[in-house]
């Protein structure tokens, strides 16, 4: 699986999304289920899935996907397709 598969895995697990309403752009204002909860959540998530523990500050900067995954890459850990 690749790290960009669980990452979807993860995110539609948390945000409750299927997944045909998932998108690498998807924006949190654009999910009504990404809230306070889902971000400490996807913190958990993350730590668990890649091994990156990220700081309340960076959590809470998430606005997006991508932003995950900038957070991610800039760790060294590749969502190249």
């Amino acid at each position: 699986m690749t790290n960009r598969e669980k990452l979807q895995d993860l995110l539609q697990d948390i945000l409750l999304l299927d997944p045909s309403e998932f998108r690498f752009d998807l924006a949190r204002d654009e999910v009504e289920t990404w809230d306070s909860m889902s971000v400490v959540a996807i913190a958990v998530g993350v730590d668990e899935t890649f091994g990156y523990h990220m700081s309340p500050d960076e959590a809470m900067r998430v606005s997006g996907v991508r932003d995950i995954i900038g957070i991610l890459e800039e760790k060294g850990i590749s969502f190249a397709e």
